[in-house]
């Protein structure tokens, strides 16, 4: 088998790799795990001799055939040929299982699409363990004020507690990509960072407001309001509309958000 380039596939062989996604993924027998992207299974074996009920989602036909002879007869594991950001986590979710914890190597650039779709489904799953390009997975873990802090920062820790589980050199995958990567854990919080707030509109005012981020605050929020509106936004949420978007926490956006909310209401 050879990788497909314009996949982005890159297959992992590291063990020391897969033993620690596997040992953060799977707490006990019978944990439901669904993997993005199962490759040429070599993740899969390590989750299915750890006691894991696997679904494995894998859109390469050619794969698919691969892991149906390497694994035919497994009873806990379901495959399933489909595109992973399109894919309805859902249906792995049952009312007797706990939340079913996602993991995955992420290709590079479906990185985004596939994290926030998973957004969608943030209250009914449990952990994320996914391996993402170290400089992404910088970006996941910025503290506001960092060049590297941005709206993916933002859109993620509101609703989950982030962290570094391993460091992956680029040397671990066949064929070797250009960068290194990190192995980054995503758990679901009791509670959204901020309280409750319109989650889409929440990310499109996050979004809208980093694409304009050398602009301060109340010029950013022009894309969305009037000056009016947005001046007010500000004094109301108690920031300073002189800011720029970067330096503003999790909290200060819900509130911005919460005030956008009441003007189309």
């Amino acid at each position: 088998m050879s990788a497909r380039k314009s996949w982005g596939q890159n297959f992992l062989h590291a063990m020391d790799v897969h033993r620690a996604i596997t040992a953060a993924a799977v707490t006990k027998p019978g944990q439901r795990v669904v993997e993005i992207g199962a490759g040429l299974g070599t993740l899969t074996a390590h989750l299915l001799a750890a006691g894991a009920d696997v679904w494995a989602i894998e859109r390469d036909r050619d794969l698919c055939e691969v892991l149906r002879r390497e694994f035919e007869g497994r009873e806990n594991l379901r495959l399933w040929e489909a595109d992973a950001v399109k894919f309805d986590y859902r249906q792995a979710v049952e009312a007797d299982r706990e939340p079913p914890v996602i993991v995955g190597n992420l290709p590079y650039h479906l990185t985004a699409p596939l994290l926030y779709s998973l957004l969608d489904v943030h209250r009914v799953t449990g952990p994320w363990i996914v391996m993402v390009q170290k400089e992404v997975a910088d970006r996941m873990c910025a503290s506001p004020g960092s060049k590297t802090y941005g709206s993916m920062t933002v859109g993620l820790s509101r609703l989950r507690a982030i962290s570094r589980v391993i460091a992956v050199p680029r040397g671990a995958f066949v064929p070797a990509p250009k960068v290194d990567s990190a192995v980054v854990r995503l758990d679901p919080r009791s509670e959204p960072l901020g309280g409750d707030v319109d989650d889409r509109g929440f990310l499109q005012l996050v979004q809208t407001t980093f694409q304009r981020r050398r602009k301060t605050l109340a010029n950013a929020l022009l894309a969305l309001a009037s000056r009016e509106d947005a001046q007010r936004w500000c004094e109301v949420a108690g920031i300073d509309p002189t800011l720029r978007p970067e330096r503003l926490t999790v909290a200060n956006f819900v509130a911005l958000a919460r005030e956008r909310e009441k003007t189309h209401a």
